[in-house]
């Protein structure tokens, strides 16, 4: 009778196991765990494993936090790496020998993000990130907008668009069009006051007015706010804050609205540029002419181009 139980005991057990592990999908995990553990076990005793371990810390990169710099204010944060063993040990394996280009990363987030700093103007993107943005503010100028988008269509480069309220309530179809190129759009005031010298109200007047304004018409939600002339006090920094928008200001100026000659611009802005770079321009004769060159010449030197979102984003570049 003894004999007669166990297979039964076995088959109520098995049935018990497999109940619960559909009821708990977390008994599959660690069973995998447990194979993963096995094969680490295994990997361990080899050699090149044990080489991979002792030189990873080399190639490993600190992540940095976000910061308020005394002079450049409100300064983003940027992933650091860290080496992936199994991943590695993996691709190392094929080859039977540590191969530095068979390293592989994981990307590893700062503690400290832009969000959780306090209040203050972003000139830049952080200086260790090869990436540059285009701040295209716009109130006037269409005839030159309409011979910008092509050259950043035809370049896959996306740049943030700063829309005067006014303008877009005036030029709906192309504000559509920058918004359905994939630009992204900010917010650049109401109608171009000097918000410095605007009483608490009349700021929050200007952007949430334009907001409406670029809601009703392109149905997105600006979350960045340049200021006309770049003019602004810590209060035009709180109120934008208040309304979930960063304050943007740049580290290099086109001077477009002088008309310099497309050379001078240009010279202007590749002998500035630098990691994090936020370049001001408007809709413009001598811009139009030199964006083309504008873009290769900044690919050339190694940079990406993005938009503002993109800049500030903590994502490491990798090569």
């Amino acid at each position: 009778m003894y004999k007669k139980f166990v297979p039964f005991a076995v088959f109520l057990f098995l049935f018990f196991v497999s109940f619960e592990m559909m009821k708990n999908p977390h008994t599959l995990d660690y069973i995998g765990a447990m194979k993963q553990d096995t094969v680490t076990v295994s990997a361990s005793k080899d050699p090149l494993y044990e080489e991979l371990l002792q030189k990873a810390p080399d190639y490993e990169v600190k992540p940095q936090n976000a910061r308020i710099d005394k002079v450049w204010k409100s300064i983003p944060g940027y992933n650091g790496l860290k080496v992936n063993i199994d991943k590695s040990y993996k691709k190392m394996k094929k080859h039977g020998e540590f191969r530095e280009n068979d390293l592989v990363y994981s990307q590893v987030k700062p503690s400290v993000h832009l969000e959780s700093l306090q209040p203050e103007p972003i000139y830049k993107g952080n200086p260790e990130k090869p990436m540059v943005a285009f701040l295209i503010n716009v109130a006037w100028g269409n005839e030159y907008l309409e011979r910008m988008l092509p050259v950043l269509q035809k370049h896959k480069v996306k740049a943030t668009f700063f829309l005067e309220g006014n303008w877009v309530k005036h030029n709906e179809q192309l504000a559509k069009k920058i918004a359905e190129e994939g630009h992204e759009i900010g917010n650049h005031s109401y109608n171009h006051p000097d918000m410095s010298k605007l009483t608490t109200g009349r700021i929050s007047e200007q952007l949430d007015k334009t907001n409406e304004q670029i809601e009703k018409t392109l149905g997105v939600k600006p979350k960045w706010f340049a200021p006309p002339s770049g003019s602004f006090r810590k209060a035009v920094v709180d109120i934008a804050a208040d309304k979930h928008m960063g304050t943007v200001m740049w580290t290099v100026d086109t001077i477009d609205w002088q008309k310099p000659a497309p050379s001078a611009l240009q010279t202007r802005v590749l002998s500035k540029i630098h990691n994090g770079a936020m370049i001001l321009m408007h809709p413009t004769d001598p811009t139009a002419e030199s964006l083309e060159a504008l873009i290769t010449k900044i690919k050339e030197k190694g940079y990406a181009l993005g938009t503002v979102t993109e800049l500030m984003d903590e994502t490491r570049l990798l090569k």
